[in-house]
């Protein structure tokens, strides 16, 4: 007989069970009912971790996901395809915590300064303020050939400095330049219609018509007069009597923000970028759409198209967020031209990282040569630049509306 004793038996751990439905657990939910381990009698912190970790996943994926995401086109969407997902944050998460964090910054990082009076801000060209005779107002009561073109080439020349304002802000630069390129073919076709106008007065040998005043105060205006709406309403045949009316309802609110707006040109700004990342989940699944179309004979399912859109517009996002961080530091730096120009530097590559990061992504992702993978780029970015074109004035139109 062996004089080694036998060790004691382990005492046995109670089983776990589901305290709803009395089934033996075998993880944190119960598998018969569905119930969770946890509920909300437990500590505080516990819960505040269970939700950023359910609404934004902010644990370790997060850490393996962003590295990629910026660095690897098409890396991501690829390891989504090849079902290694739970490593990294969800697509449709990325992008929805991604774009209301970029445009959040944007609106922060943007503002309309007023001057040293408390006055709104003003466009200024040489040492004068763009006045109302440089709008197409004061186009439209010119009463000769020369002063319509002065007052055509001043108004142009101050948006040029307007444009120039906001071309270092990303984001933000693309919607104002929308708006500033349907100002600028307003004012020359206002300008050529003047001036027909006073070429064929004169040629007849009588008085040159001058429309009356228009409005100052940032109330609109249509067929040359301010609007109202009963003795100038916005009036479209094909609508009816009630869309007339419901257009006319909008255009009073435009009418009264408009007013809003010359006091205070930030609420437009903070309106339409709060708008955005809607407008943008709206573009995905077109997005999508149009590479279903460019890669229909790769056989791969919508959802596959929709996995690599989410994933290319969090990049765009994530991209914006640093170039904001860059231009925000190139700013508190201006002091020191030895650190702020390198930012600067830093700012301008990953601006010219974003497109070619994109082609890159889709050159992974889809595995095409060269040649098809650029003219695909090509008709993709020409087709989508003009969904968000017109995304960005709808924008600004609702934002107009309803801000």
């Amino acid at each position: 007989m062996s004089d080694t004793a036998t060790p004691p038996a382990a005492p046995e751990t109670e089983a776990r069970r589901c305290q709803n439905c009395g089934e033996l657990l075998l993880g944190e939910h119960c598998y018969a009912c569905g119930q969770p381990t946890k509920g909300l009698v437990r500590h505080f912190g516990s819960i505040i971790g269970d939700f950023m970790d359910s609404v934004f996943e902010l644990d370790s994926r997060i850490l393996r996901t962003l590295g990629p995401l910026m660095f690897r086109p098409g890396f991501l969407s690829t390891e989504y395809f090849a079902g290694r997902r739970v490593r990294y944050v969800s697509p449709v998460r990325l992008f929805v915590f991604l774009s209301l964090f970029a445009f959040f910054a944007a609106q922060l990082s943007f503002n309309f300064d007023e001057d040293d009076d408390g006055e709104a801000p003003k466009v200024q060209v040489g040492t004068e303020q763009m006045r109302e005779d440089r709008s197409t107002g004061g186009i439209r009561r010119a009463t000769s050939v020369a002063e319509v073109e002065r007052l055509r080439d001043e108004a142009l020349e101050a948006l040029k400095e307007a444009r120039g304002q906001t071309t270092d802000i990303p984001g933000v630069d693309f919607g104002v330049g929308v708006g500033l390129d349907v100002a600028e073919k307003s004012i020359a076709a206002e300008a050529a219609r003047r001036i027909r106008e006073i070429e064929q007065a004169t040629a007849e040998g009588r008085e040159v018509p001058v429309p009356p005043e228009l409005p100052t105060d940032g109330s609109m205006s249509f067929n040359g007069r301010p609007w109202h709406p009963v003795d100038n309403p916005l009036h479209i045949g094909w609508i009816g009597e009630g869309g007339n009316a419901w257009l006319n309802r909008q255009a009073g609110k435009a009418n009264e923000n408009a007013k809003r707006i010359q006091g205070d040109p930030n609420l437009l700004k903070d309106a339409f970028l709060s708008t955005v990342p809607t407008s943008l989940f709206v573009l995905l699944p077109l997005f999508a759409a149009f590479l279903k179309l460019m890669y229909v004979f790769k056989r791969r399912l919508y959802m596959e198209h929709l996995i690599v859109a989410l994933h290319s517009h969090a990049f765009l996002c994530a991209a914006l967020l640093v170039v904001l961080a860059l231009d925000a530091l190139a700013a508190w730096t201006a002091g020191l031209p030895w650190l702020s120009r390198p930012i600067g530097w830093v700012e301008v590559a990953m601006i010219c990282w974003m497109p070619a990061y994109l082609l890159l992504m889709q050159k992974r992702v889809y595995g095409q040569g060269w040649i098809m993978t650029l003219l695909k780029y090509w008709v993709l970015g020409t087709a989508y630049l003009f969904l968000i074109s017109l995304g960005a004035t709808l924008n600004l139109l609702v934002s107009l509306v309803n801000m």
